[in-house]
């Protein structure tokens, strides 16, 4: 399998790049929701936090690898070709998911800084953006939140239409994007 997109086939890039964001999407999420099962100031919610700080800001660094891959080459088609009112809904939503993937670490990283808390990346302690600002940390993290809860939504609509494409279409649109199997289109040889 090639490193880069062709016009048939997504590379090896994007395709490692699609599945280490889902996989970082699930741990940020998973930590985020966990702490509601520990009190406020208890080392295992402090350690879950910590977590969804650091894997959040980890999102931010992938999808910007994520989004300058997309932009240096082609993307594959839909195969067989779809409605043009398809097209668009699909652009749409790409398009929205890497706003998310961008802005949701942004806003968090807002959030910390203008909370005055250290932004902790994996034994470093990222500068803050912004000087602490307690309603401003309090209204950035209301849009951080309501924007997590449209990333569910995002994600949901993402996967039903891979599974639209693989179970009704049965055009191999998602086996285009899974590492290990062929899909049913021509492979470069």
């Amino acid at each position: 399998m090639p490193l880069k997109n062709t016009t048939q086939r997504y590379g090896s890039l994007s395709i490692a790049l699609h599945w280490l964001i889902a996989l970082q999407l699930v741990g940020v999420y998973a930590c985020i929701n966990l702490t509601d099962f520990f009190t406020e100031d208890s080392d295992p919610r402090q350690a879950l936090l910590m977590w969804h700080y650091m894997l959040g800001l980890s999102v931010l660094a992938i999808a910007l690898l994520r989004v300058a891959n997309r932009l240096a080459g082609p993307v594959p088609s839909a195969l067989p070709a779809t409605p043009r009112w398809q097209n668009a809904v699909a652009t749409a939503t790409h398009l929205m998911l890497y706003a998310f993937l961008l802005a949701m670490p942004l806003l968090g990283w807002l959030t910390l800084s203008a909370s005055g808390q250290p932004i902790p990346f994996f034994g470093a302690t990222l500068p803050s953006l912004i000087g602490p600002d307690k309603t401003l940390a309090d209204q950035i993290e209301k849009i951080h939140e309501t924007l997590g809860v449209i990333g569910y939504y995002l994600i949901g609509l993402h996967v039903a239409a891979a599974l639209f494409h693989h179970y009704l279409r049965r055009d191999g649109t998602l086996q285009r994007m899974l590492p290990m199997l062929r899909s049913k289109d021509k492979e470069e040889t």
